[in-house]
Parts: C-alpha cells; sequence; structure tokens
C-alpha cells in the first residue's frame, strides 16, 4: 500500500500580491457593484484567498455620482448618524446625499458588506471613490469592472 501524501502551501503575508482594479459606477445598481467591490478589496477571487490574511487588491471606483438603486430606494432610503449629544440625530435622504457626498453612499455600502473584524479598516484604506471619471490613478494597471 503506498500512502501518497499532498501538502498545500498557505500563503503568508510576504507572498501577497496586489492589483488595481477600476470600478465604474455609471448605471450600475448600488447593490450589486457593491459586492463585486467587496469582493476584490477581500481577495476572494484570488485561488491563494484566505480569511485570516488581507489579501485583497485596490479598487478605484468612478462615477459614484451616477449609480442607480432599484425600486422606490431613490425616494425611500435614508442614512442617519448621531453625535451622542441630545438633539444630535441627524436624518439625510439618498437624494441629497447623492447630490452632495455621492462618495459616501458608496463606501457606506461597501463597509457594511465587508466583515466585522479587524481586517475591514485596513481593506477600507485601499478603496478609493471619486465622483466623477476623473482619478489620479490613472497610471496603474487594471481592469475595468
Amino acid at each position: 500500500m503506498v500512502h501518497v501524501t499532498t501538502s498545500t502551501k498557505s500563503i503568508s503575508e510576504k507572498d501577497i500580491q496586489r492589483e488595481w482594479h477600476i470600478v465604474d459606477m455609471d448605471g450600475q445598481v448600488l447593490g450589486r457593484a457593491v459586492n463585486k467591490i467587496a469582493t476584490l478589496l477581500q481577495g476572494k477571487h484570488k485561488p491563494t484567498f484566505a480569511p485570516y490574511l488581507d489579501a485583497g487588491d485596490y479598487v478605484v471606483v468612478i462615477n459614484a455620482k451616477k449609480l442607480k438603486v432599484t425600486g422606490s430606494k431613490a425616494d425611500d432610503k435614508t442614512y442617519s448618524y448621531y453625535s451622542g449629544y441630545p438633539g444630535g440625530q441627524k436624518v439625510v435622504p439618498f437624494k441629497t446625499l447623492l447630490e452632495k457626498k455621492p462618495t459616501e453612499i458608496v463606501s457606506h455600502a461597501v463597509l457594511g458588506m465587508l466583515p466585522k473584524n479587524k481586517l475591514r479598516d485596513r481593506r477600507m484604506t485601499r478603496l478609493y471613490i471619486f465622483p466623477d471619471s476623473t482619478h489620479p490613478y490613472e497610471h496603474k494597471l487594471g481592469k475595468k469592472q
């Protein structure tokens, strides 16, 4: 009887290779696009994915002000913030936030899609969101999603 052993080598921090991806939100549905962004930030698309390592890629999101939502979310959805002081709660409708700070909508959605662990903040630092199509990362090679 011959025993064949195959060993799987786990990836370490020094073996991680990060790529740059450009995601154009022009006409894309918020939830579906954010799901792809969260997958890229975590590195789940790589064969060397390990949940305990931060092996994700850099993601540049352009045209954040041209995103779409389905159903009546454009009218009904609100974002609330609370300062901790009495009377410090603010509720901002989706349409207002889309006009003033469209990058906040995308970052809030991506933050909600990422796992709630110690790697979350590190992954969010690799996310760059721009309201229009101009960005300073033209020199980085990447794929347009």
